[in-house]
């Protein structure tokens, strides 16, 4: 949704959602069921907390799942979009409701209303009713398809009900009616005299126009898709014209009970920005940025918002992806990650407690690393969720028939699998996550000098315990599984968890404390895994994600193999048409070099060590009138090479992408065609080693590309310095009174738990902020005027001077 401020500049109103559905409780007493939760906008469900568009209600659907018949829905709560501010950052029960079709609306209408006065045959004057309905936008599906909408326009009073109907649209879920209709406002019929005449005042108070939204069921029945009323007292003698959000019908269920259908607890979290335009945001942008230059760095502006907020999800999770949207994540990181090792005082406890660093590593390794989850996991994943064996291996939970030591054994055989795969994976690790295991790995091992395991454990509470450990347990969670996988599968993956959780600390260990264990049957079961292979295969995956050097792995003489196969490459130097030109040659990837043979197992012609290539592209069809083709870029001319298929071609770019994504030199720029008879086909540049016409878009695989809008991000981070704003305020009194006085801090209770390491670099800092949130102030104080004096949507203007008549009715936007 948008709008327009005062100088024309576009104002983007976006909204964010949050939320965590716990438990339900009391569903369909007596039946044994098996259930399941959606989330739904008005009657779009939705898997996702980035809000696609404007609603009303925010909907949760409690199912009974069948598997021969429709999923049946048992029950909802449904709250209202003005009401969820109540209910942010709270755990709430809330009664289930009954689902009733008259009550399951979504959409609006755009009507102009308006009164005419008439003089009729007989000279008196009576006053006409326009109703000009012009439009409907989002208009639920039905059955997964879109609806064949028509309206229904009524004028409706204590005795009167004069209906109109448009006509049906076919097949769409934003109808174009622009069909006007006309009633005349006349007495009751109780009245003998039958005339037309001019309305009286009484008489208005007591009608109403109803539009109601149908879907044309053609030989079944017609189904409601909501409707709106507007009071015909509202017009007097002026036009009306707005955007109504279509109602449930007000007896949608009142005749149903809610008790009997069990209760669901949520929490949920709803914010909403109305972000500026980009240069608004310039100060507080900058501000945030030099952050990690700030000495100290509790003195900086990024630090002090983690500091004023309640819940620092809510400061970290935009912080973390404006530092990382502008590449300044990692000093900021390395910057609180040394304030925390400060109060660090025993090397096993390092990076162990939630403090901000470790918030914003979390963070960071969410969002950078679901590529990297997804490659190293799904497939082990998807195979304990599809085809799942036993692996209980605790003797009180384990049933009548199963067997421990085939449990243990399944359980032993999972645990192998997605070890290997972590330990193997380092070549997959985003260069970011490496860059910040290298500064938290040296940060440890220099305020611990004389442990030489605590730079390993520095890096293993994170990449297993926080990342590796709770992406098993929790697969849905992290896009590695659709759905919360079933009781059983839940319990195999803690398991392994936990198992996963322990081997990663092996490489800081050296060996497992087996009597460090809670439970005796995991000590048994650890007992098998007393070999230093694990060990040492823990300490070289450390190694590997821990470095800034190329990701060959660690105290290996041999390169990695990664990828090999028959493609065709085409001779450099060679004129555009000709068969010669396309040579068949088996490619060799290597976590070393880049080589192609004249045939499988035969010296290679052609090198390229992975330190020079400099970036892999797609290569424009047009080129050489071949499809599937990607082209090499390193120090010599470009190498075109041409796959078997299309998915072939991907694959090659991707793992060729991956092994070189920590290359110095590599451009950002590139040609999407190929140098031909004196000219780049693309740009139709004449010089050959010209700069590239097209920005580079292969440094990472197509779904590790992180979308961040930074206005956005900023706004959010402005919206959180505005509501602690006392905070702010009582700190930089705080600052003010230490560092003029340098006596007895005043009024402990209010900043006692703050970090004021430096009073008079935390008092400018605070001066700063406080000055730009009162800047935008004003700016989002202007913008809400221009918006409540006249709401806009798309081209159209609707006036809003009648909203408090309308009341209920509708509401206006």
């Amino acid at each position: 949704m948008a709008a327009q401020d005062g100088g024309g500049d576009e104002v983007r109103v976006l909204q964010n959602l949050r939320g965590k559905i716990y438990d339900a409780k009391q569903l369909v007493p007596n039946k044994m069921r098996d259930f399941f939760c959606t989330i739904n906008l008005d009657q779009e469900e939705v898997f996702r907390t980035q809000i696609p568009r404007t609603f009303q209600w925010l909907s949760f659907y409690i199912y009974d799942k069948s598997v021969l018949q429709k999923d049946l829905r048992i029950g909802k709560v449904a709250i209202k979009k003005e009401d969820l501010c109540n209910y942010t950052g709270k755990e709430n029960w809330f009664m289930l409701q009954p689902v009733d079709s008259n009550s399951e609306v979504q959409g609006k209408v755009h009507l102009e209303l308006k009164l005419n006065e008439l003089i009729t045959d007989n000279g008196s004057v009576c006053q006409q009713l326009v109703v000009h309905i012009k439009e409907c936008h989002g208009l639920p599906l039905i059955n997964g398809q879109n609806c064949d909408p028509y309206a229904t326009v009524s004028l409706v009073g204590p005795s009167r009900n004069d209906q109109k109907k448009t006509k049906v649209k076919k097949k769409t879920s934003n109808p174009q009616f622009n069909e006007t209709f006309y009633f005349e406002v006349t007495r009751s019929s109780s009245y003998t005299k039958k005339s037309q005449f001019q309305v009286e005042e009484e008489d208005i108070e007591k009608l109403e126009v109803r539009v109601d939204l149908w879907n044309n069921g053609n030989l079944v029945q017609d189904i409601f898709l909501g409707e709106i009323k507007v009071p015909v007292k509202v017009l007097r003698n002026d036009s009306f014209q707005a955007w109504y959000l279509l109602q449930p019908r007000e007896n949608g269920n009142k005749s149903s009970k809610t008790d009997d259908l069990g209760s669901l607890r949520l929490n949920i979290c709803y914010t909403e920005d109305c972000v500026l335009p980009s240069e608004y945001y310039v100060s507080l942008r900058n501000l945030l940025l030099k952050s990690s230059d700030v000495q100290p760095i509790s003195a900086s502006a990024a630090y002090i918002l983690c500091e004023v907020c309640r819940d620092k999800y809510d400061a970290v999770l935009p912080l973390v992806r404006l530092l990382l949207h502008h590449h300044k994540l990692v000093p900021f990181v390395a910057a609180v990650a040394e304030l925390d090792l400060k109060d660090t005082q025993e090397a096993n406890t390092v990076f162990r407690g939630n403090s901000l660093a470790t918030r914003c590593v979390d963070e960071m390794m969410k969002i950078v690393g679901k590529h990297y989850l997804k490659v190293t996991l799904k497939a082990v994943i998807d195979e304990i969720c599809e085809s799942p064996k036993p692996c209980e291996i605790d003797p009180i939970k384990l049933r009548e028939g199963d067997n421990a030591e085939i449990n243990m054994e399944n359980l032993r055989y999972y645990v192998d699998k997605v070890f290997r795969e972590i330990v193997r994976s380092s070549i997959s690790c985003p260069t970011l996550m490496c860059d910040v295991f290298y500064s938290l790995r040296h940060l440890a091992a220099k305020r611990f000098p004389n442990d030489p395991h605590v730079q390993y454990s520095a890096v293993s509470s994170f990449v297993f315990l926080r990342f590796f450990a709770v992406a098993v347990v929790s697969p849905h969670t992290f896009h590695l599984r659709p759905h919360h996988p079933d009781a059983q599968t839940s319990r195999t993956l803690t398991l392994i968890s936990k198992a996963i959780q322990t081997l990663g600390s092996w490489g800081s260990l050296t060996k497992s404390k087996l009597s460090s264990f809670k439970e005796t049957f995991m000590c048994e079961f650890f007992k098998t895994f007393q070999e230093d292979k694990f060990t040492e295969s823990v300490k070289k995956f450390l190694d590997d994600v821990s470095s800034t050097e190329s990701k060959e792995p660690s105290g290996l003489s041999e390169p990695v193999h990664l990828k090999e196969g028959e493609m065709y490459k085409r001779a450099q130097g060679r004129t555009r048409i000709g068969k010669k030109n396309f040579k068949k040659r088996w490619f060799c990837l290597t976590s070393r070099e880049f080589t192609y043979h004249k045939q499988q197992d035969k010296e290679p012609i052609f090198t390229i060590p992975i330190k020079n290539i400099l970036a892999v592209e797609k290569l424009d069809e047009s080129s050489f009138n071949k499809k599937n083709m990607f082209q090499v870029l390193h120090g010599e001319k470009p190498l075109y090479i041409q796959a078997n298929n299309c998915v072939e071609a991907s694959e090659w770019i991707e793992a060729l992408c991956r092994v070189t994504r920590c290359n110095q030199k590599r451009l950002n720029f590139y040609h999407p065609s190929a140098f031909l008879n004196g000219s780049w086909l693309c740009c139709k540049a004449t010089i050959e080693n010209t700069v590239g016409c097209a920005r580079c878009t292969a440094d990472v695989p197509a779904d590790t590309q992180i979308e961040i809008d930074g206005d956005r991000e900023t706004e959010r981070i402005y919206s959180l310095f505005t509501i602690n704003m006392s905070k702010l305020q009582k700190l930089e009194e705080a600052c003010g009174s230490i560092a003029v006085y340098q006596g007895p801090r005043k009024e402990p209770d209010d900043y006692s738990n703050f970090t004021i390491e430096d009073s008079v670099a935390t008092f400018h800092t605070l001066k700063q902020i406080i000055d730009i949130v009162e800047k935008l102030n004003e700016s989002h104080e202007k913008y809400q005027k221009k918006r409540s004096s006249s709401a806009k949507y798309g081209k159209t203007q609707e006036a809003e001077k009648m909203k408090d008549e309308v009341g209920n009715t509708g509401e206006i936007f």
